[in-house]
Protein backbone atom coordinates (compact mmCIF):
# COMPACT_ATOMS: atom_id res chain seq x y z
CA UNK A 1 0.00 0.00 0.00
CA UNK A 2 1.17 3.59 -0.98
CA UNK A 3 2.66 5.81 1.75
CA UNK A 4 0.94 8.60 -0.15
CA UNK A 5 -1.59 10.86 1.28
CA UNK A 6 -3.78 13.67 -0.11
CA UNK A 7 -5.72 16.62 1.23
CA UNK A 8 -8.73 18.92 -0.15
CA UNK A 9 -9.07 22.55 0.80
CA UNK A 10 -12.20 23.82 -0.72
CA UNK A 11 -12.22 27.42 -1.73
CA UNK A 12 -13.65 30.48 -3.55
CA UNK A 13 -17.26 31.62 -5.54
CA UNK A 14 -16.94 28.43 -7.64
CA UNK A 15 -16.26 26.15 -4.55
CA UNK A 16 -12.83 24.90 -5.90
CA UNK A 17 -10.98 21.95 -4.99
CA UNK A 18 -7.41 22.72 -3.79
CA UNK A 19 -5.31 19.47 -3.08
CA UNK A 20 -2.40 18.81 -1.84
CA UNK A 21 -0.28 15.58 -1.91
CA UNK A 22 2.36 14.28 0.36
CA UNK A 23 4.53 11.20 1.64
CA UNK A 24 3.74 9.87 5.08
CA UNK A 25 6.31 11.51 7.44
CA UNK A 26 7.34 14.03 5.15
CA UNK A 27 6.42 17.93 5.56
CA UNK A 28 7.33 18.77 1.58
CA UNK A 29 3.75 18.67 -0.17
CA UNK A 30 2.44 19.33 -3.64
CA UNK A 31 -0.40 21.61 -3.87
CA UNK A 32 -2.52 21.93 -7.10
CA UNK A 33 -4.60 24.71 -7.99
CA UNK A 34 -4.43 27.18 -5.23
CA UNK A 35 -8.19 28.80 -6.13
CA UNK A 36 -8.19 31.32 -3.58
CA UNK A 37 -6.98 33.21 -0.21
CA UNK A 38 -3.23 32.23 -1.09
CA UNK A 39 -2.40 33.57 2.53
CA UNK A 40 -5.04 31.49 4.58
CA UNK A 41 -3.24 28.23 2.44
CA UNK A 42 0.35 29.24 3.87
CA UNK A 43 -1.05 29.47 7.38
CA UNK A 44 -3.19 26.48 7.22
CA UNK A 45 0.05 24.43 5.87
CA UNK A 46 2.10 26.08 7.93
CA UNK A 47 -0.19 24.96 11.49
CA UNK A 48 0.54 21.21 9.88
CA UNK A 49 4.03 21.52 9.72
CA UNK A 50 4.10 21.45 5.65
CA UNK A 51 6.58 22.65 3.40
CA UNK A 52 5.03 23.55 0.03
CA UNK A 53 7.39 22.13 -2.45
CA UNK A 54 5.63 22.66 -5.95
CA UNK A 55 2.50 24.29 -7.36
CA UNK A 56 0.88 22.65 -10.11
CA UNK A 57 -1.90 23.83 -12.08
CA UNK A 58 -4.57 21.53 -13.61
CA UNK A 59 -5.66 24.41 -15.99
CA UNK A 60 -5.07 28.37 -15.86
CA UNK A 61 -9.32 29.25 -15.39
CA UNK A 62 -9.47 32.32 -12.43
CA UNK A 63 -11.03 30.24 -10.02
CA UNK A 64 -7.66 28.13 -9.61
CA UNK A 65 -5.27 30.32 -9.53
CA UNK A 66 -6.36 33.22 -7.76
CA UNK A 67 -4.62 31.97 -4.65
CA UNK A 68 -1.28 31.59 -6.63
CA UNK A 69 0.55 35.02 -5.84
CA UNK A 70 0.32 35.08 -2.43
CA UNK A 71 1.27 31.44 -1.68
CA UNK A 72 4.26 32.14 -4.05
CA UNK A 73 5.14 35.06 -1.64
CA UNK A 74 5.45 33.17 1.18
CA UNK A 75 7.12 30.18 -0.48
CA UNK A 76 9.29 31.14 -3.18
CA UNK A 77 8.38 28.26 -5.38
CA UNK A 78 7.90 27.32 -8.99
CA UNK A 79 5.11 27.04 -10.74
CA UNK A 80 4.14 24.28 -13.53
CA UNK A 81 1.59 24.17 -16.00
CA UNK A 82 0.53 22.50 -19.64
CA UNK A 83 2.55 23.60 -22.11
CA UNK A 84 0.01 24.51 -23.84
CA UNK A 85 -1.85 26.42 -21.22
CA UNK A 86 0.67 28.74 -20.70
CA UNK A 87 -0.74 32.06 -22.57
CA UNK A 88 -4.30 31.13 -21.15
CA UNK A 89 -2.84 31.41 -17.76
CA UNK A 90 -1.80 35.01 -18.28
CA UNK A 91 -4.44 36.23 -20.15
CA UNK A 92 -7.24 37.77 -18.32
CA UNK A 93 -9.94 37.51 -20.61
CA UNK A 94 -9.02 33.90 -21.57
CA UNK A 95 -8.72 32.90 -18.06
CA UNK A 96 -11.94 34.59 -17.38
CA UNK A 97 -10.49 36.34 -14.62
CA UNK A 98 -11.80 39.68 -15.97
CA UNK A 99 -15.26 38.20 -16.79
CA UNK A 100 -15.92 37.59 -13.19
CA UNK A 101 -14.34 40.82 -11.91
CA UNK A 102 -11.08 38.88 -10.18
CA UNK A 103 -8.63 39.69 -12.54
CA UNK A 104 -5.84 37.73 -11.88
CA UNK A 105 -2.87 36.44 -14.28
CA UNK A 106 -0.02 33.69 -13.77
CA UNK A 107 3.17 32.76 -15.52
CA UNK A 108 3.90 29.14 -15.56
CA UNK A 109 8.01 28.81 -14.59
CA UNK A 110 7.98 25.54 -15.74
CA UNK A 111 5.48 23.58 -18.56
CA UNK A 112 5.13 20.41 -19.09
CA UNK A 113 4.63 18.21 -22.31
CA UNK A 114 2.11 15.59 -22.69
CA UNK A 115 3.02 11.90 -21.16
CA UNK A 116 6.30 13.49 -19.36
CA UNK A 117 7.10 12.01 -15.92
CA UNK A 118 8.26 14.41 -13.33
CA UNK A 119 9.25 13.84 -9.82
CA UNK A 120 8.34 16.13 -7.47
CA UNK A 121 8.67 15.75 -3.07
CA UNK A 122 9.78 12.65 -3.68
CA UNK A 123 6.64 11.52 -5.34
CA UNK A 124 6.12 10.29 -9.60
CA UNK A 125 3.64 12.13 -11.53
CA UNK A 126 2.57 11.65 -14.89
CA UNK A 127 1.34 14.84 -17.16
CA UNK A 128 -1.82 13.46 -19.41
CA UNK A 129 -2.43 16.06 -21.57
CA UNK A 130 -6.25 16.92 -21.15
CA UNK A 131 -7.65 19.65 -23.58
CA UNK A 132 -11.16 20.28 -24.43
CA UNK A 133 -12.38 22.42 -20.93
CA UNK A 134 -9.16 24.30 -22.18
CA UNK A 135 -6.81 24.21 -25.25
CA UNK A 136 -3.88 23.24 -22.70
CA UNK A 137 -5.77 21.38 -19.81
CA UNK A 138 -4.09 18.34 -17.90
CA UNK A 139 -4.43 15.74 -15.30
CA UNK A 140 -1.76 14.70 -13.08
CA UNK A 141 -1.70 10.86 -12.51
CA UNK A 142 0.23 9.16 -9.50
CA UNK A 143 0.19 5.90 -10.73
CA UNK A 144 1.88 4.93 -6.76
CA UNK A 145 -1.08 5.89 -4.98
CA UNK A 146 -3.73 5.20 -7.72
CA UNK A 147 -5.02 7.92 -8.01
CA UNK A 148 -5.24 10.83 -10.69
CA UNK A 149 -5.54 14.75 -10.31
CA UNK A 150 -8.68 15.42 -13.10
CA UNK A 151 -8.90 19.27 -12.58
CA UNK A 152 -12.27 20.16 -14.58
CA UNK A 153 -11.92 17.93 -17.12
CA UNK A 154 -14.05 14.61 -15.38
CA UNK A 155 -16.35 15.15 -12.46
CA UNK A 156 -18.78 12.47 -10.68
CA UNK A 157 -21.37 11.58 -13.96
CA UNK A 158 -19.62 15.08 -15.54
CA UNK A 159 -17.59 16.46 -17.12
CA UNK A 160 -16.31 20.33 -17.43
CA UNK A 161 -18.06 22.61 -19.16
CA UNK A 162 -16.84 23.87 -22.55
CA UNK A 163 -18.27 27.10 -23.51
CA UNK A 164 -15.57 29.41 -22.25
CA UNK A 165 -12.72 30.78 -24.27
CA UNK A 166 -10.72 27.60 -25.95
CA UNK A 167 -13.37 24.92 -24.93
CA UNK A 168 -14.35 21.99 -26.95
CA UNK A 169 -16.76 19.40 -26.04
CA UNK A 170 -16.14 17.54 -28.77
CA UNK A 171 -12.04 17.62 -27.89
CA UNK A 172 -12.90 17.05 -23.89
CA UNK A 173 -14.81 13.77 -24.68
CA UNK A 174 -12.11 12.11 -26.67
CA UNK A 175 -9.43 13.02 -23.80
CA UNK A 176 -11.56 11.55 -21.73
CA UNK A 177 -12.56 8.45 -23.47
CA UNK A 178 -8.67 8.01 -24.86
CA UNK A 179 -6.44 9.20 -22.15
CA UNK A 180 -8.59 8.93 -18.99
CA UNK A 181 -10.36 5.53 -19.73
CA UNK A 182 -7.76 3.59 -20.28
CA UNK A 183 -6.25 4.26 -17.05
CA UNK A 184 -7.30 1.42 -14.37
CA UNK A 185 -10.67 1.29 -13.33
CA UNK A 186 -9.97 1.35 -9.59
CA UNK A 187 -8.12 4.97 -9.94
CA UNK A 188 -9.66 7.68 -7.41
CA UNK A 189 -10.69 10.67 -9.64
CA UNK A 190 -10.18 13.98 -7.40
CA UNK A 191 -11.90 16.60 -9.99
CA UNK A 192 -12.31 20.43 -9.48
CA UNK A 193 -15.10 20.52 -7.88
CA UNK A 194 -17.14 18.11 -5.94
CA UNK A 195 -16.86 14.98 -4.93
CA UNK A 196 -14.30 11.90 -5.66
CA UNK A 197 -15.07 9.29 -7.79
CA UNK A 198 -13.67 6.46 -9.98
CA UNK A 199 -12.98 5.76 -13.57
CA UNK A 200 -14.92 2.07 -13.15
CA UNK A 201 -17.73 4.34 -11.98
CA UNK A 202 -17.44 7.20 -14.90
CA UNK A 203 -17.36 4.25 -17.42
CA UNK A 204 -20.67 2.96 -16.29
CA UNK A 205 -22.84 5.97 -15.19
CA UNK A 206 -21.24 9.24 -16.61
CA UNK A 207 -23.96 10.56 -19.26
CA UNK A 208 -21.75 12.66 -20.99
CA UNK A 209 -19.35 10.41 -22.04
Amino acid sequence: MSDIKIGKITLGVCQTNTYFIYREGSSDIIVFDPADRGEYLFSKFQEKGFNVAAILLTHGHFDHILGIEDLQKHTDVKLYASEDEAELAKDIELNCSQMFRRECSVNPDILFSDGEKVTLADIELEVIKTPGHTVGGCCYYIEEAGFLISGDTLFLESVGRTDLPTGSMGTLIRSIKEKLFILPDETIVYPGHGPSTTIEHEKEYNPFI
